[in-house]
């Protein structure tokens, strides 16, 4: 998977297959793993290497090797196709092992709408982007921006404008609002949901519900993307959610009931987001969590029922989540 890459596999097998010369003479090559049969040569590359995904389990009889291999996924890039789908399926077969259960490939990131090159001098350094921004907002950027399967392009104001947007605005602001109107109406702690039974409040939880199962399904079919889009959905409903409920005219009014469970429910919000996106952005994720009074890192189990973020936990309000950016470009000399 992708499918197109499938077909480009059958197209291979379709085509007369040659035998694979899996030595090379050390006279063409000075370096590899010598044959055992022929000092004068060594072995093809890709004919070791490949191996190196069992010997590294300990095949035949380690540990690892009879946990993970037969649940075994190829994750490869997509000009490395053919050594994965069809040198190295034919030699597990000639050796009697199981092949592995799956080939995922992936494409490739560009920069501007082009391939990345050093003659031209547009390569990206991550490394420095992950220091500039951070490397929870990049990891995010790169997760959010690309379709598995596909190439995508990378550009710093694309980014930018991601974080900016959907990092800083949806979710940040989100957080930022309901801690600072929890510390207000609610003296600092989460409130109780109390037992409000109104249509608006049973669809909105419903939806934080659904959206666990959709993440999970989107990793099941290794769509990342899809993951995290649907936790973004997620954090736009809950900003939906707080301007319909309008809790600070609720407590204008003195409807305090109306107020913590407004509140109750999107601070729940909140830590199903710390939940389902802590795999991108564990860092992140973490102040996020703990910020709603949590104690330790987000976890899977730890949201499984509505209901599960106890009233009276003291929130933490520190520095701000994601403070918006400015894209400052370095000038080219001419």
């Amino acid at each position: 998977q992708p499918e197109q890459y499938r077909g480009e596999v059958l197209s291979f097998l379709r085509s007369p297959l040659e035998d694979l010369c899996i030595s090379r003479p050390k006279s063409r090559l000075t370096w590899g793993i010598p044959l055992p049969f022929d000092d004068n040569y060594v072995t093809y590359v890709w004919f070791d290497a490949l191996i190196n995904y069992i010997s590294a389990l300990g095949y035949p009889d380690g540990e690892l090797y009879q946990r993970y291999w037969p649940a075994a996924y190829h994750v490869t890039a997509k000009d490395i196709l053919k050594p994965h789908a069809i040198y190295w399926p034919t030699m597990l077969k000639a050796a009697g092992i199981p092949v592995y259960r799956g080939l995922r490939v992936h494409g490739y990131w560009g920069v501007d709408q082009a391939k990345m090159s050093k003659s031209r001098g547009n390569v990206v350094r991550p490394l420095d982007l992950s220091d500039k921004y951070g490397v929870d907002a990049f990891r995010y950027f790169l997760i959010r921006e690309m379709t598995f399967g596909q190439d995508a392009s990378f550009s710093e104001e694309a980014f930018v404008m991601r974080y900016n947007a959907e990092l800083a605005n949806d979710l940040g602001n989100l957080l930022n609002r309901t801690l600072h109107m929890i510390g207000r109406y609610c003296d600092g702690r989460i409130p109780s949901p109390g037992d409000e039974q109104t249509e608006e409040r049973r669809t909105f939880i419903e939806r934080v519900l659904s959206t666990p199962a959709q993440v999970r399904q989107a990793i099941s079919d290794w769509n990342p993307q899809g993951a995290v889009l649907a936790t973004l959905e997620l954090v736009r409903a809950a900003n939906l959610y707080l301007e319909l409920r309008a809790p600070w005219t609720a407590y204008k009014r003195g409807d305090q009931a109306h107020v913590n469970a407004t509140l109750y429910d999107v601070a729940s919000a909140l830590r199903w987001t710390a939940v389902l996106l802590y795999p991108v952005m564990p860092g992140k994720m973490t102040a996020l969590w703990q910020a709603l009074g949590q104690p330790g890192q987000p976890a899977w189990q730890d949201g499984r029922q509505w209901e599960t973020l106890a009233p009276g936990a003291a929130i933490q309000r520190g520095e701000v989540l994601f403070p918006r950016q400015e894209l400052v470009l370095q000038e080219t000399a001419s």
